[in-house]
């Protein structure tokens, strides 16, 4: 029994499908390597970027995550993202919370923020 995807690498979007099992994978449908290495990453530990936003003083700050986390710890994810609260200004990058996930990732600003009244 095999899996399909989508092919997100590059904009063809190849139809890959994935056979076999405990690391003896079979990839067929992809027309680049590309395709083949996204296809064994969804396999083996698929990985994804989260992006919410942030509670913040006067409204809410975009967020994301610095790079990709494991799909199964994306609720972890959130629920920090949830409970964190920004109240001072931010750029782009600025570090909301930091390794969220024990693997270094860190969830950053997504969008430059100021709170209004202050300088």
């Amino acid at each position: 029994m095999g899996k399909d995807f989508v092919c997100i690498e590059c904009p063809r979007g190849c139809a890959l499908h994935v056979e076999g099992e405990n690391g003896a994978w079979s990839v067929s449908g992809n027309f680049c390597p590309k395709g083949k290495a996204y296809a064994l990453s969804e396999m083996i530990s698929p990985r994804r970027t989260v992006t919410s936003t942030v509670r913040a003083k006067f409204g809410r700050v975009p967020v994301k995550t610095d790079r990709e986390v494991l799909k199964s710890n994306i609720f972890l994810v959130m629920e920090k993202i949830r409970a964190a609260y920004v109240d001072s200004d931010t750029e782009i990058g600025t570090v909301i919370l930091a390794d969220v996930d024990g693997e270094g990732t860190n969830v950053v600003a997504a969008k430059p923020y100021r709170v209004a009244g202050e300088n």
